[in-house]
C-alpha cells in the first residue's frame, strides 16, 4: 500500500485525534533512568540531531527542550533541534527537503512508502537492531512486517494503536438528557432520529459536524484515499474493487449521509470548511472518531475532552497499512548521523520519564504519579500548547504511565484485542506505481472534485456518482486497477 497521505487518513480526518492520542503522564525526568549507551558522554561530545515533526510548535518549547535535551546529553551524547511544520503544509514542505536532499536526521514520515522507494530514508534493516535494539524488540512484530518496503525496513514505528476501528462517538451528557439510545445504531442512517432531537432543542450544537476528510464505508485502500480502489472488507477480500461503483454498501451510506445534509444536520460548508469542531468544546453532538487498543475504549477521548464521552463501533477492528504507517520515523539518506539518530530515537521509546515529559510535559504542572505506574493530569495539563507531540505519534505506547482510571483488566483486554484483531488482507504489500503515476495522478485529481462533497453529503449521489465514475474512467482507472490486481495477486502468491 502506498499512502500519500498517511498522517491525514488518522489525523486530519479527526483533528481530536491530536488531544486523543496524548494519553497517559507528562512529566518530568524524576523516575529511575533507563540503561542507554553513552559513548560520547565521557568525551563530552554533543552531537545535534535535526528533526522534523509535524503540528504546532508548543508555547513553553524553550522550558521543555531544556529538560529533554539535558537527558539526552546526559545519555547518548545528543541533543534534539525540533522543527516543527504545520499539518496543512507538512506533506509538501517534506516533499521539497526530501527531494532538494537536505541534510537532516529524524523526522515524521509522509508519504512512506513512496518516499522509501525513492531511496530518500536509509535502510534500518541492519541498523535498527543494532542501535535501537530495546525499542525493536518491543514493537509489535506485525509493525515491522507492515513496513518493510521490497523485503526491507526503512522506518521505527511508534509501538500504539496497531489495529483501529472506525466509531461514533456521543456527547454523553445530551444522550442522557434526552434519554437517547445509542446502541441501536449500526449504520448512517440509525443517526437520523437522533439528530432531529438534537437540531430542535440544540440551537448552539451541531448535530453531526463531519468535516470534509470523513471516510466513508469499510474498505481498505491500496494507494490512498484518493485513489478509489481497495479491498472491500466486508466482501470479497481478494478483488480490487471502485467502492464508487462496485459497493452498494457505499453507495447507501453516501444517500443516508446526503439525507442528512438535506435536513441540516451537517454543517452546510461541510465539504469546504476548515473550521474544527474541537473535541472539548460543547459543540457538537457526535462525531466519527478512530480508536485503537491504547485508547482503552472511551477512556482517553473522555479525558481530552474534559466531558463523558460514549461511542459505538462503525467497523470492526482491523491491522492494516493505514495502521502501520500512522506513526512511523525515519532517518533521512542524506544524515550523517544515523546511529546517534537511532540512539535518540531508541532513548525516547524506552527511557519513561523523557517520554513522559515529551508528551505531557512538567511533571507537577500537567500531571502528577499516582503510584508508580499510574497518573492523573492536572488543570495545567494542555495537550494543544505544552507538549512536544502526543503519545500516538510519539513513543512506545507501553511506556507511557497508565491513567488512574485504566485497571489490570482493562491492560488485559487491550493486549487480548490486540492479539485477535483482524489483519487486512493488503498488509505488507507494497504497490509499485511506476507504470501508471499518470493515471494516479489524473485520479487524485478527479477524487478530488467528489470524494469531499459526497461524503459529507454534500452532493446528491444519484447525480454525482454516475459523473464521478465517468471521470475516474476517463483518468485511467481500468488501467490502473488491472496493474493493481495483477501485483496483488502476485503478494498473495508469495504469502
Amino acid at each position: 500500500m502506498n499512502v500519500k497521505k498517511t498522517f491525514k487518513k488518522l489525523v486530519l480526518a479527526s483533528m481530536s485525534l491530536a488531544l486523543v492520542g496524548t494519553l497517559a503522564a507528562c512529566g518530568g525526568l524524576t523516575g529511575d533512568k533507563q540503561k542507554s549507551k553513552k559513548s560520547d558522554k565521557a568525551s563530552g561530545d554533543t552531537t545535534t540531531l535535526t528533526m522534523y515533526r509535524v503540528g504546532e510548535k508548543p508555547k513553553n518549547y524553550d522550558e521543555l527542550m531544556e529538560v529533554v535535551n539535558k537527558r539526552m546529553k546526559d545519555e547518548i551524547g545528543a541533543e534534539l533541534n525540533i522543527q516543527y511544520i504545520g499539518w496543512g503544509d507538512y506533506q509538501n514542505k517534506m516533499s521539497v527537503i526530501t527531494s532538494s536532499g537536505e541534510d537532516y536526521d529524524i523526522a515524521f514520515a509522509d508519504s512512506y512508502v513512496s518516499t522509501a522507494q525513492k531511496g530518500a530514508y536509509k535502510d534500518l534493516t541492519e541498523l535498527a537492531p543494532k542501535y535501537a535494539k530495546e525499542t525493536y524488540d518491543n514493537l509489535n512484530p506485525t509493525y515491522i512486517e507492515g513496513n518493510k518496503v521490497d523485503g526491507k525496513l526503512y522506518a521505527i514505528p511508534v509501538n500504539a494503536n496497531v489495529f483501529a476501528q472506525r466509531v461514533m462517538t456521543f456527547d454523553k451528557e445530551l444522550v442522557d438528557k434526552y434519554d437517547l439510545d445509542i446502541s441501536k445504531v449500526k449504520t448512517i442512517a440509525d443517526l437520523e432520529p437522533l439528530l432531529k432531537v438534537i437540531k430542535e432543542n440544540e440551537p448552539n450544537v451541531s448535530p453531526f459536524p463531519a468535516g470534509k476528510d470523513i471516510r466513508m464505508g469499510n474498505f481498505d485502500y491500496v494507494y490512498d484515499v484518493n485513489v478509489p480502489l481497495g479491498i472491500d472488507l466486508e466482501g470479497d477480500k481478494t478483488k480490487i474493487i471502485n467502492p464508487y461503483a462496485d459497493s452498494p454498501r457505499m453507495k447507501r451510506d453516501l444517500a443516508d449521509m446526503h439525507t442528512l445534509f438535506a435536513k441540516k444536520y451537517i454543517p452546510q460548508d461541510a465539504a469546504t470548511s476548515d473550521e474544527l469542531y474541537r473535541l472539548d468544546d460543547k459543540t457538537w453532538f457526535v462525531r466519527v472518531e478512530t480508536q485503537g487498543p491504547y485508547d482503552y475504549g472511551d477512556t482517553i477521548l473522555t479525558r481530552a475532552a474534559g466531558r463523558e464521552l460514549v461511542s459505538v463501533p462503525l467497523t470492526t477492528p482491523l491491522k492494516d497499512n493505514g495502521q502501520m504507517f500512522v506513526a512511523n520515523w525515519v532517518i533521512s539518506n542524506t544524515s550523517k548521523n544515523a546511529e546517534k539518530a537511532l540512539e535518540a530515537i531508541n532513548l525516547i521509546n524506552t527511557d519513561q520519564d523523557l517520554l513522559a515529559t515529551m508528551v505531557f510535559g512538567k511533571e507537577g504542572e500537567g500531571w502528577e504519579k499516582v503510584g508508580d505506574d499510574h497518573m492523573k493530569t492536572l488543570p495545567g495539563y494542555d495537550a494543544s500548547n505544552k507538549v512536544i507531540g502526543g503519545a500516538w505519534m510519539t513513543g512506545d505506547n507501553n511506556k507511557i504511565f497508565l491513567d488512574e482510571k485504566i485497571t489490570d483488566e482493562m491492560v488485559a483486554e487491550r493486549d487480548e484485542k490486540i492479539e485477535a484483531a483482524e489483519q487486512s488482507p493488503l498488509l505488507g504489500f507494497n504497490f509499485n506505481a511506476e507504470n501508471v503515476k499518470t493515471e494516479i495522478t489524473n485520479l487524485s485529481n478527479v477524487t478530488g472534485q467528489y470524494k469531499a462533497g459526497l461524503s459529507t453529503g454534500t452532493l446528491d449521489p444519484d447525480k454525482a456518482i454516475p459523473e464521478f465514475n465517468a471521470k475516474l474512467e476517463e483518468a485511467g482507472l481500468k488501467k490502473v486497477q488491472e496493474e493493481m490486481q495483477k501485483q496483488f495477486d502476485e503478494f498473495m502468491k508469495d504469502k
